[in-house]
């Protein structure tokens, strides 16, 4: 029951902690390979929900401070494989009693031990599937990871209790390290019937050439957070009505620019906006095409609700939830016909696409070819 209540928690947990890193690791993704691959997201939110489970399997649950001020127990266990003289001096198990086996798994003597050593079998697994990771880094890895769990339970939960409330014990760093070892194996296994770390890096950066109706959000997310910045220190230095539309036209327009299609945003995922006509990118087909992106993305919903404030009475409430509806089906629209032709509308009549710069390293190449 215990074990459950721990698992639980981990499960309320992970979508606040998988919230808070999701956009730096899609930024990380986009940057390296220009793809966010369903597989490798797949491995690295599973390994972190392992990771999470692990953790609270370790502290929970929680005693109160008077009850742990109260505890008169030993905090430490230095004696090496002390686990197998409880099982066999303390526990029900007698060897040539088959009638003691099933008794035996069902006590604490038994089932805390292999509690242990599976617990770090996981870790063991990605470390040596996924991390590519030799033997040797694998078992250091094991341990380290061991006796930081076993530090936390020493130290009271980073001193928050006034003492430790869990035993700090050597054997459970080498049922863990044991854990560790066993997953490694399972994990070479793995690497017999599933892709390697090589063939998902392949594919995503194949998926990586492209740019992906995602990627594109990230980059405008990224661009519209640089420029706000921007904007607030161009109007610190220039304090006029007229700086936000200064600033809009130096990020939007002469930064990619001077920075031959690149804005901030744009170097950080590896896309910049090039001519589909020329070789060199114009300053018009820049201005135009930002121009054109504002017009159909902000200056359509802008223009029809501000008519409708403009005229508002309780009358029109119908008419406002039916314009509404129109701006979904339009916005609804713009992502098909982007989705199906490769190209915005605003980017087909400036006569500009976006480029993915992804780069790939003599390694990489030899393993595309």
């Amino acid at each position: 029951m215990t074990y459950w209540v721990s698992i639980q928690t981990a499960i309320l947990f992970f979508p606040v902690l998988a919230f808070l890193i999701t956009l730096p690791y899609m930024i990380r993704e986009y940057h390296k390979y220009g793809c966010v691959y369903w597989y490798r997201t797949f491995l690295v939110y599973s390994f972190i929900f392992y990771l999470l489970v692990a953790y609270f399997l370790v502290i929970l649950p929680l005693p109160s401070m008077e009850e742990v001020a109260n505890l008169k127990t030993p905090q430490a266990n230095l004696v090496p494989f002390s686990f197998l003289a409880d099982f066999f001096m303390k526990g029900s198990f007698r060897l040539f009693d088959l009638s003691t086996y099933f008794t035996a798994m069902k006590e604490t003597y038994f089932y805390v031990p292999v509690y242990n050593l599976i617990l770090t079998i996981p870790f063991g697994i990605y470390l040596r599937y996924y991390f590519n990771f030799s033997f040797k880094k694998t078992v250091f890895a094991t341990f380290a990871l061991s006796l930081f769990f076993e530090l936390t339970q020493l130290s009271g939960l980073y001193f928050i209790y006034p003492r430790g409330y869990r035993l700090f014990d050597v054997d459970d760093l080498i049922l863990n390290t044991c854990g560790g070892m066993i997953g490694y194996g399972f994990g070479s296994f793995l690497l017999k019937i599933l892709p390697d770390r090589e063939a998902i890096d392949e594919t995503a950066f194949r998926l990586g050439k492209k740019v992906s109706m995602l990627r594109r959000m990230v980059l405008f997310f990224l661009d519209f957070l640089f420029f706000l910045v921007f904007s607030i220190c161009i109007n610190m230095i220039w304090p006029w009505n007229s700086s936000f539309w200064v600033s809009l036209v130096l990020y939007y327009v002469l930064c990619p620019y001077l920075f031959h299609g690149f804005t901030i945003g744009g170097k950080i995922v590896n896309v910049k906006i090039i001519s589909t006509k020329k070789k060199h990118l114009s300053l018009w087909s820049i201005f135009l095409r930002q121009f054109l992106l504002f017009l159909f993305y902000f200056g359509v919903p802008i223009g029809c609700y501000g008519i409708l404030l403009f005229f508002w009475s309780w009358h029109v409430l119908f008419l406002f939830l039916l314009v509404t509806f129109f701006l979904f089906l339009y916005y609804l629209f713009l992502f098909f016909f982007t989705k199906k032709r490769k190209q915005n509308i605003y980017e087909i009549m400036s006569h500009t696409r976006f480029l993915s710069t992804i780069q790939f390293s003599k390694k990489d190449e030899s393993m595309l070819s």
